[in-house]
């Protein structure tokens, strides 16, 4: 039996620990790892051979979530989990993006890293344990692995950086980035990726002043994490150091995608024509040349490399990328022409599409995306089944990225990880802007649709989001514009590029996005191919993506540069009111009679909360009016005085009179003996029927509260009884005698009617 080994440490708050030898003893690596007391499992394994045909590292990361690690029994007809809820597919993106630079370049075989959530305690989140736990795994395994990485999550919380927040501490904090890293060879830390957003709360408190998350207080995070970072590396080193690595008996090939004597013809070759190429500003007509140069150069040397062909397309495409990446360090030229820090030619429109709710379309060179909002009650917001503590999700936004968008075939089969990714991210920049639920009562689903792809396209879609929010009506608090900032490191010279093209992105070594107001950062994210890069360089690329971010903003300004006064015509009205919460049963009425009855007269949609929040929704405002109308009078009822005039409605009729509706619950009483003038009638419904609306005046309020009317004008079916009425209907003496009724009186038991409110 194997030895079991651990190690823990705090890191912030909560105590991390590591485990190995108890669980999973075939795979390459496994740890079980906690903080506090969530707990997961980690185990990965390595294929013992190399796919053939394979010419890229083959990386899977899957996490796992139980639904019994929150005591909860899975939802859905078979009550098993099913497949990766959104959280889980963002965190599975999370732990390969920092863990993918660190693997030895031309490493074939497949890797497998499988994270199953065992435990949560609702205190600490489990994404950034299973970042440091899948590093641990790899570290114990064998696999050709250049870590360990670190990860921490650091929240800006009254002004300072706290390390590990838990769920409650990041509810109150400003701004929470998620940090990976590895040792730099000064002892320091270089950063591998970035994952970091505002909170709802924070750009209220910015405006307020009593916050800045500026460029320069990001930076100062990125600078505080390292602390973190380098105490989990520590701790996954003393594991390692415990147990030691797994000797490996699997065959693991560091593949030389080009030998030198090939790469050497290819240069001689394409060199000139390929410099040329990579000059031409349109990606469709630079491609296409490429291609040729390709196909030509390959040909050429078919004889020579006879089997050996996949070899000279590599080296094509590696002189490609050098040829690129010389021009834009040494000349400071890029692919198509442009600075450094030079953005493209951009434009906007709003509107573009008559029947939903708002539309923003953004175009930013060869990059386009449409985006559009649909506003509903929020009874539509999503509702989440997984391991976090947010239980719905009133702001929902949608990524797409059709094969189209590239100009390429695919299949279309649900949204993939990068799409569900991206759609987080835009999600993320965007939510510190949206109204909050009691000034602006509606669920928002915002869906960006990729129109056409040359780079940064998640940015893109945040600034198309950006404008059809403000198209439909939706008063968002600022507009929001992110920008792609890329990066080439040659020796150690980094240059930071602004706005990057696709294949700049693909032979660059950075992808770093940055989104956020006039006034605030509010989401990050950074991927880098190479083993980390410097927090100071990090900080320079925060600064020239606000110039980018702040000359976007001008360009929306010019189209659309506030949210319209009013809703888009299309957009549902939904207004929100407060009631008394003892007065939701009488809002509701008996199995819910009054409610139904007002959906019934106004067609429109109502939700009760428990506090007594009422939200009504309706395709009209005059609806929706109506609706509040006849809510409030139930719930905040005017009592009548005499001599006032009501436009009443026929609410009950009896053998004696007409009840009819006041205000809300309030009914009166108009006596059968007022009904007809100098005619006595037999029956009450020879001239009212129940629905009728008849305009009537308080005459008397008893002790009791019992409401006596008079119509102002007498029903309009008096007019047509016929001459001979009270000959053909002669009234029947009632029991005890033919005594009227006293005004103000309801049925034969003194009761009110069933049905009504407290009052009539």
């Amino acid at each position: 039996m194997s030895e079991i080994h651990s190690v823990e440490r705090k890191i912030g708050e909560p105590v991390v620990k590591f485990e190995t030898g108890r669980l999973a003893k075939l795979a390459d690596g496994a740890v079980l790892a906690s903080i506090g007391e969530t707990t997961i499992t980690v185990a990965v394994t390595a294929a013992g051979s190399v796919r053939e045909g394979t010419d890229f590292f083959p990386l899977t990361v899957d996490i796992e979530e139980r639904m019994y690690a929150a005591g909860k029994i899975p939802g859905g007809f078979f009550r098993r989990e099913g497949k990766a809820s959104e959280k889980a597919t963002l965190t599975a993106r999370l732990i390969d993006r920092p863990l993918r630079p660190c693997f030895p370049e031309g490493f074939r075989n497949d890797v497998h890293v499988v994270a199953i959530v065992n435990g949560v305690d609702m205190e600490n989140p489990y994404d950034v344990l299973a970042i440091n736990s899948a590093s641990a795994a790899l570290m114990l395994s064998g696999i050709p692995f250049e870590g360990p990485v670190g990860a921490v999550r650091i929240a800006h919380l009254n002004g300072d950086w706290v390390a590990n927040p838990s769920w409650d501490q990041g509810e109150e904090a400003t701004f929470e980035m998620v940090v990976a890293g590895r040792r730099s060879a000064d002892g320091g830390v270089d950063v591998l990726m970035v994952e970091a957003g505002a909170t709802e709360i924070s750009l209220d408190l910015v405006v307020e002043g009593a916050v800045e998350i500026t460029e320069e207080v990001v930076a100062g995070g990125l600078e505080a994490s390292k602390e973190g970072i380098l105490a989990a590396i520590e701790l996954q080193e003393e594991l390692v150091g415990k147990a030691g690595s797994k000797e490996q008996r699997k065959r693991f090939v560091i593949a030389t995608d080009v030998e030198e004597d090939v790469y050497s013809k290819v240069k001689a070759a394409a060199e000139a024509d390929i410099g040329k190429a990579i000059a031409i500003a349109d990606k469709e007509d630079r491609e296409l040349t490429l291609e040729e140069i390709g196909t030509k150069v390959t040909d050429d040397l078919a004889t020579e490399f006879a089997d050996r062909t996949g070899e000279v397309k590599a080296a094509i495409r590696k002189l490609t990328k050098t040829l690129i990446r010389s021009r834009i360090v040494n000349d400071g030229v890029r692919i198509d022409g442009r600075g450094l820090t030079d953005i493209r030619e951009i434009s906007c429109e709003v509107g573009l599409i008559p029947r939903v709710h708002g539309t923003g379309l953004f175009n930013r060179g060869q990059t386009q995306v449409l985006s559009t909002v649909t506003l509903g009650m929020l009874k539509m917001e999503q509702q989440l089944d997984d391991l976090g503590v947010q239980d719905h999700k009133r702001y929902m936004h949608h990524y797409n990225f059709p094969p189209f968008s590239t100009g390429e075939t695919g299949f279309m089969r649900g949204p993939k990880r990068r799409e569900i990714g991206h759609g987080a991210l835009a999600e993320r920049a965007l939510l510190p802007v949206i109204p909050d639920p009691e000034d602006f009562p509606y669920a928002l689903r915002v869906v960006s649709e990729v129109m056409s792809s040359n780079g940064s396209t998640s940015m893109a879609s945040v600034c198309a989001s950006t404008l059809c929010l403000m198209d439909a009506g939706a008063p968002i608090k600022a507009p929001v514009t992110g920008i792609a900032m890329g990066l080439i490191k040659e020796g150690d010279k980094f240059v930071t590029l602004t706005d990057i093209l696709g294949a700049e992105d693909g032979y660059g070594d950075m992808d770093f996005k940055v989104a956020g107001t006039t006034g605030m950062i509010t989401a990050l994210q950074l991927d880098t191919k190479i083993t980390g890069i410097p927090t100071e360089v990090l900080a320079a690329a925060l600064n020239q993506a606000r110039d980018a971010r702040l000359y976007i903003l001008d360009k929306i300004a010019e189209v659309l540069p506030a949210p319209r006064p009013e809703l888009n015509p299309n957009s549902p009205r939904v207004v929100a009111i407060k009631i008394p919460v003892d007065k939701i049963g009488e809002v509701i009425g008996p199995k819910g009679k009054r409610i139904n009855e007002i959906v019934a007269i106004t067609g429109v949609q109502i939700d009760i909360e428990d506090d007594g929040t009422v939200r009504i929704g309706a395709v009209e405002q005059s609806a929706a009016d109506e609706a509040r109308r006849m809510i409030e009078e139930v719930a905040n009822p005017k009592i009548p005085e005499p001599g006032e005039r009501f436009q009443g409605r026929v609410v009950k009729i009896v053998d004696f009179g007409a009840f009819v509706n006041l205000t809300g619950g309030t009914d009166g009483l108009v006596h059968i003996s007022k009904l007809g003038g100098d005619i006595r009638l037999a029956r009450v419904e020879d001239v009212l029927s129940e629905g009728d609306t008849l305009e009537v005046e308080v005459t008397e309020i008893d002790s009791r509260g019992k409401i006596s009317l008079t119509p102002v004008n007498l029903p309009p079916r008096v007019a047509e009884l016929p001459a001979d009425y009270e000959a053909r209907n002669p009234r029947q003496p009632r029991s005890g005698g033919d005594r009227p009724r006293r005004d103000g009186d309801r049925d034969r038991g003194g009761r009110r009617p069933a049905g009504r409110g407290s009052r009539y």
